[in-house]
């Protein structure tokens, strides 16, 4: 029977790590995640776990570790925000391209400068095409489920590679809400043993791990990361299912929501979809047809899925917590609007930068946000496409 508790998205996450038992926890404190290796660390005190802590100097050595560990056959976790990660940049791309499937808790904050330590996305956006597994959360029942399906994905043999699951700094990482627990057995059961294939401390096969990848291999040893994310896709979806046998919650690459004859949707990831499905109710009880898509994994991209999705809305609009500086637009909507390149009945599409450093966006900014676009829909004019909300200009 599930456990029902309040907690923070902070407390959730350290206990899903608490009940999957790693072997090695590596961290270093950095608002607003500080808080999971805070609880880690008083659940190895207490002897709950016994895993090894390992809290170093700089993130870049938290990477370095869960790296060195996990190539050592040992289940490895972290977590992290903002500049940690940032600081994190060049060992990412090694955890990734090593095919270590290390798991990390991502609590989504402004990168610097200017210093911030509030939401927004510009931390996993930046490190979106680094080779990790990226999987949102919109609120603290999300991210612990999130989390514990998480190791499965990753350690899975058609995928070996890291993933990050990201949830709303402060809003859902400090905020106690309501959450139903899974028995600790049960957690166990599914994500099982880690039992990789091969690893340095295996003396009857030896290997090494990160040598130099010369021109003769490199092109090729990329396609297989390339597959492996591909593959992520598929492994996603089945996990998913065993995860709803065991809950009775259901997940897959992204939720609908009044999605099916909506004339104009809004596409947006992690805390505030829960804001734009307020107002989505009040405007669908005064008659207007409006919806949303909620992307849950960004990393694999499902490009095929999405354009199904959305293909027959008149008028769409992609919500970007993070600035991709390219002068057309955030990174969400660029592949948002790659997907529906391939529509027959292309809709009409505009984005928005939005909550930026963390600031507001309230049901009264969706409002005029779906209103603009039943305008674009009855128009057949998209007009000004790449737009700020919020902001004094």
């Amino acid at each position: 029977m599930a456990i029902r508790e309040r907690m923070s998205g902070n407390e959730a996450i350290a206990t899903a790590m608490k009940q999957i038992h790693p072997d090695v926890f590596a961290a270093f404190p950095i608002t607003p995640s500080t808080e999971i290796p805070q609880y880690f660390s008083s659940y190895v005190a207490n002897g709950e776990v016994d895993s090894g802590l390992v809290l170093v100097e700089s993130e870049h050595s938290a990477m370095s570790v869960c790296i060195g560990s996990q190539s050592a056959g040992a289940r490895t976790m972290t977590a992290t925000s903002s500049c940690g990660l940032a600081l994190m940049w060049e060992m990412l791309y090694v955890a990734a391209s090593n095919r270590l499937p290390i798991t990390m808790a991502l609590v989504n904050r402004a990168l610097s400068g200017p210093i911030n330590i509030n939401a927004d996305h510009s931390d996993s956006m930046g490190a979106r095409d680094s080779g990790w597994l990226q999987i949102y959360s919109e609120n603290n029942q999300e991210a612990y489920d999130n989390f514990i399906q998480a190791v499965r994905i990753a350690e899975h043999p058609e995928v070996q590679l890291p993933a990050m699951v990201c949830q709303d700094g402060f809003i859902t990482s400090h905020a106690i809400e309501n959450i139903e627990l899974i028995e600790t057995e049960k957690v166990r059961a599914f994500v099982g043993d880690y039992e990789p294939a091969a690893s340095l401390l295996n003396a009857a096969e030896p290997i090494a791990i990160g040598p130099y990848d010369t021109v003769n291999y490199y092109m090729e040893h990329k396609r297989q990361q390339a597959e492996a994310v591909k593959n992520a896709t598929v492994v996603l979806l089945q996990v998913a299912v065993e995860f709803e046998k065991m809950t009775g919650r259901k997940y897959g690459l992204f939720e609908s929501y009044q999605l099916e004859d909506a004339e104009a949707a809004i596409v947006i990831i992690n805390s505030a979809a829960g804001t734009a499905k307020a107002t989505i109710d009040a405007m669908r009880a005064a008659g207007k047809k409006v919806g949303l898509l909620k992307i849950r994994v960004f990393r694999p991209f499902p490009m095929n899925e999405i354009r199904q999705a959305l293909e027959n809305v008149g008028a769409i609009a992609v919500m970007d917590r993070s600035e991709g500086f390219s002068a057309a637009g955030g990174p969400v909507f660029a592949e948002v609007r790659s997907a529906l390149y391939a529509s027959e009945k292309r809709p009409h599409l505009i984005n928005y930068i939005y909550g930026l450093g963390g600031r507001d966006v309230t049901t009264g900014h969706f409002e005029e946000i779906f209103e603009t676009l039943l305008k674009i829909e009855e128009d057949k004019q998209s007009g000004e496409v790449y737009r700020y909300l919020g902001v004094r200009e």
